[in-house]
């Protein structure tokens, strides 16, 4: 068989997907030697430069580099990244073509003429190395610009296989970095010249429809959304060595952040997590990957390559991508053999991504500003508006290797491809910016022109990037709002801006767009409209109708327009459920369009910007509360059939295939926030809002004020339309959450089973043979489901077991394990012991799982036959304990049954905040937080910031989502407020503003401030019930311990 060639063996990290706490893994390194000190003890026996180096560089131009004959790789990449002035360079390498047409990673380590044949004929290029899960990890906006012409080669080159609309959404997103606002005529012409995208003229008029939408936004955020897009693709940053099994059956191999992974075709059918793998190795053409002992899976894996240099080739592009994103050191160095030695001594020698993310928030170095301007000027048809869009960020001096060969500045010769008419490269930092090509999107400036003036700087700031925690959104038909379109803040053109903001704590779920840097303090126009504003209670409650009635028109929008433009494009809906979904929406729309102008009126002439306010006739919103609910009335019958309308389109979506794929591509949009469905019950949920609203006022007023009596019968009319839909409520809010749930979990068929209501979700931890594993638990009125969150691309949860809660039987059981919060749950099939987070959360769990028994018992149903139609029978061990606990996470043996369904999820379902956030969730609470819903602006301040930034925020489903103003379409970023705190701040926090309140989770900070103390109070309140409901375990807690939780 051959002796072992070449062996790395995959050292475990507990917990972090960037590393552990301790060095690992072994280098080529002397001992005490790092890489810079390693290059520069190298010998250099001649200083001539005798050796011209071709180089494509991402925009397709081409430099010449002449370097040493006996140049190592690594002097070859400090140069490259050195005229780039590139600082995240780890993630970047140089590649080249062999004799077989295979593209090899040049080695830093080896000498270039020993890697490369025939360099001087050999054309190289730069190209993304490493490709981080999320582009908010990237800290420079420069990098992300690089990472977006990666995406474009990719595309151009059939890489990044994606669907036509999704291409045509990257395509537009290009346009829009490369040439500015739409403008057909032109956009017609620059993608004549231009190729993105194969056989690009038949998406062609997608890619002018999405770029229309795209108006004033800017290239940074252009970029980004091009690296939300792309990340989002299962062929995202994907490099196929093909390879077949022992079968022979004809595959591809690829490597990635998460594993190696194996294709058929376009399809991925394996992954084997680093957490799985023990030991990489190679034997001439065959790789092999030896995996922890599992069960009765085999151990060790066989894959046959075309070469044995093939093989090589992938075994080191495996050893380097597992050191780059799995370790937290610098491997240590290996003690090299005495007398021979045996395979490969091959290893990474770079920084790790850990590394790297730490160098850049930590580096003292002084920080360069740049201009980022789109690449063509539009034609003077704009002459009123032609500076060209552009900001400046602080950016990092070039990297430099200190002792390196190459450290003397080396001569460069541009050569542009003639297939790349614009050059997209940074000149040099001695240009003068007066002097630069304004069709060049970046412009180094030199360092004596840093201290512009603060009014300069201000209009071209960049906001920093977010922390790798970025909670994007879904994206697909998703266009950041820009944020030089029409302010209707009233903002001073002037404000202070505070240029070392990168080097403060970032948050942890926000994009790179609402971060402070550029929050315009707004601090004085805030004061002078407070002042001029009315202060009646009355005023702030009518005011919360208003801010709340915009966000539901929005999301009615979410339904009559944008859904149904994208099925309508797709012909994916049959008519009828056309008729029956659209027809019962549409006169909803309508009219509360019509309510919201009223709405908008009587707010403008309350607060007396007409004559109206000396007379006081306007100062009450009564009469047309009234006037409008006595209207609603007539729409009673179209909310009635909503239950109709979700129940059919469920089964539409599971009958047709096209439908299928539209509604997921759909919910993948910006626009679609929350999960689809939850849009369809906005209506009668609104009527619960009205109901709370009218209550309030109500009980503000006196009797004899003149807006009471319309306020007080306009709540007897709401109260009468919600107490006939309540129960309908009810029903389809469930039905509503089952079909969630069925999106989300991978292993059931028919979650909505009649008769199955949703109790509880959350997160525990199952005692097993390897000890507490985390699991998602999901409590229904039959059946108890645990699962584990899969890592193979999809956020999709695959079920490990179901327990029927027929002779079920809950104890606490924390003396006879020892583990704190800890519980067993004894069925019929087996025995399982789990672990809660606290003694509140085990106190919730106990308390419902008791309640769901009895129901149980109750029930004339029999459990066992709705478990028999739901849960997929996917072996015939499904009930032994053992073997479910020792199939893999992947589920490597079930991946085929869910490929249709993998890379589809919703970031902003509540059973992924859970895992992370180690709670749970009750159908109470979601029913609560229904009741909580609040929209309004609100000024924003992280904890070590200076200025406060004015957003749009609603807060729904647990969650604040974030807009630059009301009338966007989309949020820009959102925070899951599960698990966090709200408070008032302390003194400590030195904050010395009126109506401010602090959401806090661990080291997380954030400062809110309202307008009024009704919205203060308002923001606290629906905050405080809807993310920290103990509900009724809280009786189950000790009295002091219950004091502190609902203080």
């Amino acid at each position: 068989m051959g002796e072992i060639e070449g062996t790395y063996r995959v050292l475990q990290t507990p917990g972090s997907r960037l590393g552990v706490q301790k060095t690992m893994g072994v280098s080529t390194l002397e001992p005490g030697q790092n890489l810079s000190t390693a290059m520069a003890s190298l010998p250099a026996k001649t200083q001539e430069r005798d050796l011209p180096i071709k180089i494509k560089m991402l925009d397709n131009t081409v430099e010449v580099l002449d370097i040493e004959s006996k140049c190592y790789g690594q002097a070859l990449l400090t140069e490259v990244y050195k005229h780039l002035n590139l600082i995240e360079s780890d993630y970047f390498g140089i590649e080249f073509q062999n004799i077989q047409s295979h593209w090899i990673w040049l080695e830093p380590m080896k000498p270039v003429i020993k890697q490369v044949r025939r360099p001087k004929a050999t054309m190289l290029r730069l190209a993304v190395k490493f490709f981080p899960p999320d582009p908010g990890q990237l800290q420079e906006e420069y990098t992300r610009y690089l990472f977006a012409l990666q995406i474009k080669r990719d595309l151009a080159e059939e890489r990044l296989t994606c669907s036509d609309n999704t291409a045509a959404l990257l395509v537009s997103h290009l346009l829009q970095s490369e040439i500015g606002d739409f403008d057909e005529s032109e956009d017609r012409e620059h993608l004549k010249t231009n190729q993105y995208f194969p056989n690009q003229e038949r998406i062609e008029g997608k890619i002018l429809e999405f770029h229309r939408k795209h108006v004033g936004q800017t290239p940074a955020e252009s970029d980004f959304q091009v690296l939300e897009i792309a990340r989002k693709l299962e062929m995202y940053g994907i490099r196929f060595h093909l390879a077949s099994d022992r079968e022979g059956t004809k595959i591809n191999l690829a490597v990635s952040h998460m594993g190696v992974l194996v294709f058929q075709g376009n399809t991925k059918i394996n992954t084997f997590n680093w957490s799985k793998v023990r030991k990489l190795s190679f034997k001439r053409k065959r790789f092999l990957v030896k995996l922890h002992p599992e069960g009765p899976y085999q151990d060790t894996l066989e894959f046959l390559l075309g070469s044995r240099d093939e093989c090589k080739n992938f075994w080191k592009i495996c050893v380097e991508y597992h050191t780059f994103f799995r370790l937290f050191d610098q491997p240590k160095p290996k003690a090299k053999a005495m007398l021979f030695t045996r395979g490969s001594s091959f290893r990474y020698s770079g920084r790790t991504q850990k590394q790297l993310v730490d160098y850049i928030k930590d580096s003292g170095m002084k920080k360069t500003p740049y201009e980022r301007r789109h690449s063509k000027v539009r034609a003077s048809t704009r002459a009123s508006n032609t500076e060209v869009p552009k900001q400046s960020v602080p950016f990092i001096e070039g990297l430099r290797s200190p002792g390196s060969p190459a450290s003397a500045a080396a001569p460069f010769h541009s050569v542009h491809s003639s297939a790349t008419p614009t050059p997209v490269l940074p000149i040099f930092a001695e240009t003068s910016p007066s002097s630069s090509d304004p069709r060049e999107p970046y412009t180094r400036i030199p360092e004596k022109n840093t201290a512009a003036p603060a009014e300069e700087v201000g209009r071209k700031l960049m906001q920093q990037p977010g922390s790798p925690m970025l909670q994007g959104l879904p994206v697909d038909h998703s266009q950041l709002s820009s944020l030089v379109l029409k302010n209707p803040l009233g903002l001073n053109p002037t404000f202070q801006v505070n240029l070392n903001a990168a080097g403060q704590g970032s948050s942890p779920l926000l994009s790179p767009v609402l971060s402070d840097a550029g929050g315009a303090r707004v601090e004085e126009d805030d004061e002078m409209k407070r002042k001029r504003c009315p202060a009646d209670k009355a005023y702030f409650i009518a005011k919360e109708i208003l801010a709340t009635e915009r966000t539901y028109l929005k999301d009615l929008e979410v339904i009559t327009v944008w859904f149904r433009s994208a099925v309508i494009k797709e012909n994916a809906m049959p008519e009828g459920l056309m008729t029956l979904l659209f027809s019962n929406i549409d006169p909803i729309y309508e009219f509360h369009r019509g309510f919201l102008k009223e709405i908008e009126q009587r707010l403008s002439l309350w607060e007396g910007r007409t004559n109206a306010y000396m007379k006081g006739d306007y100062q009450r919103i009564g009469d047309v509360m009234l006037r409008n609910m006595r209207t609603l009335k007539e729409f009673t019958s179209y909310l009635q059939k909503h239950d109709e309308v979700l129940t059919e389109l469920e089964k539409a979506t599971k009958r047709l295939k096209k439908l299928e794929m539209v509604y997921k591509e759909f919910e993948l949009q910006k626009v679609c926030y929350l999960p689809l469905n939850t849009f369809l019950l906005k209506p009668i949920q609104r009527l619960m809002h009205y109901k709370l609203i009218l209550g309030r006022l109500c009980k503000h007023y006196t009797a004899e004020h003149r807006d009471f009596a319309d306020c007080r019968n306009a709540l007897k009319e709401v109260t009468e339309m919600t107490s006939q839909l309540q129960h309908s409520l009810i029903r389809l809010e469930n039905f509503q959450k089952l079909t969630e749930l069925q999106h989300d979990l991978i292993g059931i068929d028919n979650l909505t089973a009649p008769g199955r209501e949703f109790i509880r979700e959350g997160c525990l931890y199952k005692l097993t043979k390897k000890g507490l594993q985390q699991r998602m638990f999901f409590l229904f009125s039959d059946m108890l489901l645990y699962t584990s969150k899969g890592v193979t691309g999809t956020n999709q949860f695959k079920i490990h077991g179901h327990l029927p809660l027929h002779g079920m039987l809950v104890e606490e059981s924390e003396n006879e394990w020892a583990v704190p919060h800890c519980f067993t749950i004894y069925s019929a099939q087996k025995t399982i012991v789990v672990a809660a987070s606290t003694r509140l959360e085990m106190g919730k769990w106990m308390e419902d799982l008791n309640m769901a028994i009895e129901m149980a018992k109750k029930s004339t149903e029999k459990s066992d036959m709705l478990l028999e139609n739901s849960v997929c029978n996917r072996s015939n061990r499904s009930s032994d304990e053992v073997s479910l606990e020792q199939e893999s996470e992947d589920d490597t043996h079930s991946s085929r049954s869910s490929l249709d369904r993998q890379s589809h999820h919703r970031a902003n379902t509540t059973m992924h905040v859970c895992w992370y956030r180690n709670t749970s969730v009750s159908m109470t609470d979601h029913s609560v937080a229904v009741e909580n819903q609040l929209s309004g602006y609100l000024l924003r301040k992280f904890k070590n910031s200076n200025g406060w930034q004015k957003l749009w925020v609603v807060f729904t489903n647990f969650c604040l989502f974030f807009y630059k103003t009301h009338q966007d379409d989309y949020p820009l970023a959102s925070l899951p407020l599960l698990g966090y705190a709200v408070s008032a701040p302390v003194e400590a926090d030195g904050i010395q503003k009126d109506y401010v309140f602090k959401l806090q989770f661990k080291s997380h900070v954030y400062f809110f401030r309202a307008e009024s103390k009704y919205t203060f109070e308002r923001w606290m309140e629906v905050i405080k019930r809807a993310t920290s409901s103990p509900a009724r375990s809280s009786l189950l807690l000790p009295k002091d311990e219950r004091d502190s939780h609902t203080d």
